[in-house]
């Protein structure tokens, strides 16, 4: 049976971006549904993504800051690893943020419809429902169906210790070897978890630089701290020479010339990830793809449909859930009749490893790209007292300027909470700081977040705590 809506708007797709729109629709009094395939609002990011990567990641600094402790004269028993009760309190973490999501759905009044959606016009879209078949027509869409992870067609994914980043998150075991296709944040971040929990953890990546979208000087020492944890090997690839009940046999080729041949226990694809767009029909009704198979859309996020709007990871990098929701915001705005526009100067990007790398703004390669007459600015972070006290002295914090005007253009972050000290560079590059507006700014006394003003003091030639190479003795 099909049953015909009517709405003013509709959004395909609950996630980070999704939800969002849908809830600052209803906030802005438009008539909203939400259409969502699965039985839970939060897609992947909250059901089997950010969250529960980052519970498992908790964990994970925990055990390793224990460790850490046993050097300086605080030892505890090795960890005993209950499985079960981890992946019951991850769960129990899940199910209290989408029921918190299901409530204000409900309180905002908005109608939900689980099901595949599927354009037939520019006003129409069909539902198929397990129970009904929905006609939906309405004078606005908003696309926003995430991305799924990307496979490899030589891998087949039969093998239930083939997996790939949902599969990690579902702590399904822990393997006692366990090989990682992919060195990018996903691939690192779950490196970071099984080593912890006691999986000897080998990451291959084809590229011959690690994180490419950083700068050297951050990735070193990125890598000087991980690499007693886990193998990193790169300008590397793979291929399974057999499988077993007993293991995965896998040969590994450096500059396509075989180094090695090992025995695995599960493997995990973290390459990346692609848009969910194929079941949507879009070429029906002409919407446009970019180069790289992302929909396209201009600064009002609309597409080349003008009543069509895409947001979050359907429109391509960076894949972010905190870029999704603040896209999700500004079409609903615009949809309400405001004039807004999606043209943030810069968006912050964290690996939650340990440590965490966090960077946002320009780094050198695209400075020197853009022509920029620039200076970077570095603090240590063995020259932190509260590093120091806090254990956590390897990391660094490095800052980048304009050297014409002295504002600041860019930052990265490697040390433990990067991603929680990130926050200021991002303000002070969308504000338009200069050196002196953040070195005359008052940091607090003994904290991480301190480096920040401290390298901006370096800039200046104001650094009392370094020695300060550009004062005039």
């Amino acid at each position: 049976m099909n049953k015909d809506i009517h709405a003013q708007v509709v959004i395909i797709g609950a996630g980070p971006a999704g939800y969002s729109a849908a809830f600052r629709c209803a906030d802005l009094g438009l008539d909203t549904v939400l259409i969502e395939r699965y039985d839970k609002l939060g897609g992947v990011c909250l059901n089997v993504g950010c969250i529960p990567s980052k519970s498992l990641l908790h964990i994970a600094k925990v055990i390793k800051e224990a460790k850490d402790l046993s050097d300086i004269g605080v030892d505890f028993n090795n960890p005993l690893i209950n499985i079960e009760k981890i992946r019951n309190w991850k769960n129990s973490i899940i199910n209290k943020l989408t029921y918190g999501l299901s409530i204000m759905r409900e309180k905002r009044k908005i109608r939900i419809i689980q099901g595949k959606a599927e354009f037939v016009t520019n006003n129409t879209i069909i539902i198929n429902s397990l129970e009904n078949n929905f006609i939906i027509s309405f004078q606005y869409a908003i696309i926003a169906t995430g991305s799924r992870a990307r496979k490899i067609s030589s891998v087949s994914d039969t093998d239930d210790r083939i997996w790939d980043s949902t599969d990690a998150l579902l702590l399904k075991s822990i393997p006692s070897r366990f090989l990682i296709i992919g060195g990018g944040v996903i691939g690192l971040e779950m490196a970071t978890i099984y080593s912890a929990l006691g999986s000897k953890v080998d990451i291959v990546d084809r590229f011959g630089q690690f994180f490419p979208w950083i700068d050297k000087d951050i990735a070193d020492t990125y890598i000087k701290a991980i690499n007693k944890k886990f193998n990193l090997m790169l300008n590397t690839h793979i291929e399974i020479a057999n499988i077993t009940k007993k293991d995965i046999l896998i040969k590994i080729f450096k500059e396509n010339v075989e180094i090695d041949e090992r025995s695995y226990d599960g493997l995990l694809i973290a390459i990346g990830r692609i848009p969910n767009i194929d079941f949507l029909g879009i070429e029906k009704i002409g919407i446009r793809l970019n180069n790289f198979g992302f929909i396209e859309v201009n600064n009002q996020l609309k597409t080349n449909i003008s009543n069509i709007y895409a947001i979050g990871d359907v429109i391509g990098f960076p894949m972010l859930a905190h870029k999704g929701i603040h896209q999700g915001h500004i079409a609903a705005e615009i949809i309400s009749g405001k004039k807004h526009y999606f043209e943030p100067k810069v968006i912050p990007s964290i690996a939650y490893t340990e440590p965490e790398i966090a960077w946002v703004g320009l780094n050198e390669i695209e400075a020197k790209k853009r022509n920029i007459d620039y200076e970077i600015s570095i603090f240590p972070w063995n020259a932190s007292g509260r590093a120091l006290a806090s254990n956590c002295s390897t990391g660094m914090t490095k800052l980048i300027f304009d050297k014409q005007s002295n504002q600041i253009i860019g930052g990265s972050i490697v040390g433990s909470n990067a991603g929680e000290l990130i926050g200021e560079i991002g303000l002070a590059i969308e504000m338009g700081c200069d050196a002196e507006d953040i070195a005359l700014t008052i940091h607090a006394h003994p904290t991480l977040y301190e480096s920040i003003g401290l390298c901006a003091e370096v800039f200046q030639g104001t650094i009392t705590d370094l020695i300060n190479h550009k004062s005039i003795l």
